[in-house]
This record gives C-alpha cells, sequence and structure tokens, in this order.
C-alpha cells in the first residue's frame, strides 16, 4: 500500500513529540565537516554549486547569497540553500534484524497486550525524530538499515522532501535475517568518508568486541559515535512467572525453559554484557545509552537531548 505523506509523517512525528522537541539542538561535539553556521564548530568553509531549495534570512548569513529576485516580489529575505549546505552530516543505522522483532508485549496471537512495543517499531520511531531534527536544524541525514548486510543505504540530503523519503522508508520497516553487525559496520564505515554524526540503534546481540570492533573504525575515521542499545524489559530481567518456551527470532531454535531457575544468572549475565558494551564504548568516546522500549521514545530522546545540552 502506497501512504500519502500525511499519513506517514502521522505515523513517526506525532505532534506532541514534535512540540517536545521543537526547541532542542543535537550538537555535535567533535569537529565535523561541512559549512559552519554557528551551531557546529568545523574547519571547512564554503557552499557546494547545487541548488537545492530557500530558506529566511538569519542574522549573520552572508548577504551574496539572498535571492534578491524573491526579495522583489515578497520583500522579504531569503537565502538560496545548496545540497551540502550543512552544519553536520549525520548517518542514522537501524538495525533490523530479526531479533529487534521482538515485544514481550506481544502475545502468541501476535495482538499487542500493554504499552510496549517491538524494538524495531521503536528504533524506527527514533531514527524518525532524529531525522526530523536535524534536517529541521539544516543538517545532511543519511539512513542505514541493515541485518546481516547493509539492505538500506540512503545519500546525505538536508532539504526537507528528504525527510518525507526518509519517513516512507521507515513506514515499510519489517524484521529481517540474522544479526551482522561488526562486517555491517566496517561496510559502512568505508562508505561514509567525512566525518560526521554516527547513530547506532540497535539491540546489539552480537558478541560485544564485535561490536566495539566496528564501532571503533567510526572513531578512527574521526566520526562523533552515539550508540542506542533497544532492549526490551524482558530482556533484561527474565521477568516471566510459568514456565515458557523461547524461540530464536533469527534462526527459529526453540528452548524451553523454567526461568525461575535461571532469572538470577540471567540477569548478571545481562548486566555484565552491558557492562563490557558501556566500559568499551566509554574507552573510545563513544557516547552509550540504553534504553528500554517500554519507555515512551519522546521521553527517552528529551531526556537524552537534555542531557547533551547539559554536557555543551
Amino acid at each position: 500500500m502506497i501512504l500519502r505523506k500525511k499519513e506517514t509523517i502521522t505515523k513517526f512525528l506525532d505532534p506532541v513529540v514534535v512540540s517536545h522537541l521543537a526547541n532542542m539542538e543535537l550538537k555535535a561535539r567533535l569537529i565535523v565537516e561541512g559549512y559552519i553556521a554557528g551551531m557546529h564548530r568545523s574547519p571547512y568553509h564554503g557552499f557546494s554549486v547545487e541548488f537545492a531549495e530557500y530558506r529566511q534570512y538569519m542574522q549573520g548569513d552572508n548577504l551574496r547569497y539572498i535571492d534578491w529576485k524573491v526579495f522583489g516580489k515578497t520583500d522579504r529575505f531569503y537565502m538560496k540553500v545548496f545540497e551540502e549546505e550543512t552544519n553536520l552530516k549525520a548517518t542514522i543505522i537501524l538495525d533490523k534484524s530479526g531479533s529487534m522483532g521482538f515485544s514481550s508485549a506481544q502475545t502468541r496471537d501476535g495482538s499487542v497486550a500493554g504499552t510496549g512495543v517491538d524494538k524495531l517499531t521503536y528504533g524506527g520511531l527514533l531514527a524518525a525524530s532524529l531525522s526530523y531534527l536535524m534536517i529541521r536544524q539544516q543538517d545532511a541525514v543519511g539512513l542505514c538499515l541493515f541485518d546481516e548486510k547493509v539492505r538500506v543505504l540512503t545519500p546525505h540530503r538536508s532539504v526537507r522532501k528528504h525527510l518525507f523519503y526518509l519517513l516512507s522508508t521507515l513506514e515499510n520497516l519489517t524484521p529481517g535475517d540474522r544479526t551482522q553487525i561488526s562486517p555491517t559496520l566496517h561496510h559502512i564505515a568505508e562508505r561514509v568518508r567525512r566525518r560526521g554524526l554516527v547513530v547506532l540503534i540497535s539491540d546489539l546481540m552480537d558478541r560485544p568486541e564485535d561490536v566495539l570492533t566496528g564501532l571503533k573504525h567510526f572513531r578512527h575515521r574521526g566520526h562523533e559515535v552515539i550508540v542506542f542499545h533497544v532492549l526490551d524489559p524482558r530482556e533484561l530481567d527474565l521477568d516471566y512467572r510459568d514456565e515458557v518456551e523461547f524461540q530464536d527470532m533469527e534462526t527459529d531454535k526453540k528452548l524451553r525453559v523454567e526461568p525461575a531457575f535461571l532469572k538470577d544468572e540471567y540477569s548478571r549475565d545481562v548486566r555484565e554484557w552491558i557492562k563490557d558494551l558501556d566500559r568499551g564504548c566509554k574507552s573510545h568516546q563513544i557516547d552509550y545509552n540504553l534504553l528500554s522500549s517500554h519507555t515512551p521514545f519522546d521521553q527517552a530522546l528529551t531526556a537524552y537531548l537534555n542531557k547533551r545540552i547539559r554536557m555543551g
């Protein structure tokens, strides 16, 4: 089914969520490439030659890029915006592997019993909100979807029409195949050569050393890296009361267990897994953030952006 623009935007950008994000700025703390307009530090200056759209004049803008013909017709100052006029190039990498389709709120018939959503939907909402936020502040955004390999890799654009394209891509999200994080991240790092911001949204269901090896490739190339580690609450605590049969969402293997006998050891192993990821990210200046898929995503994102503002 082909969705109309309004339907797509309404699903991913709830007006209440947009209002929460309206005054936020996702500022890169590291030096990035691109044109500096007062928001991000950059060692480079200049515009490309490909015209994209207009925007209203802001104090401090270079007067040479005012379109005087438009001024003559509207009595307002409008700037010519070019394709590469951007404060930042951001690459949002969303894991769409089979494990991302899990939600403990789902019943056996597939209906939802509770307020939680599956991790892939949660990640899609995060990706949509970040895309809206960065394009709003004239940053260029590219989107990558992957499972065992890259499935989608869009070019970086900062124009408004690109936002609808990204939302349309996210609208059709479905869980894919097995997870192959490390080789995928290496592949993307080789493709995204200009320094910028890289945002990984994933349940990181892979060996911590492999995940960190892929992330370090981006840091080696000078990118700032943010990781949103999205997990379902029951993946954290194994809070099941009765005997349960687990099915691997990527291999279809099944295992029947009594959670009461495993809960303590399982919780300890999960804490160690998360601690290894957190410690490894911090040692390489990677911003690691653990999120529960049952926490309203707009609350989680707003809290994170406020934290970045406090950090400066």
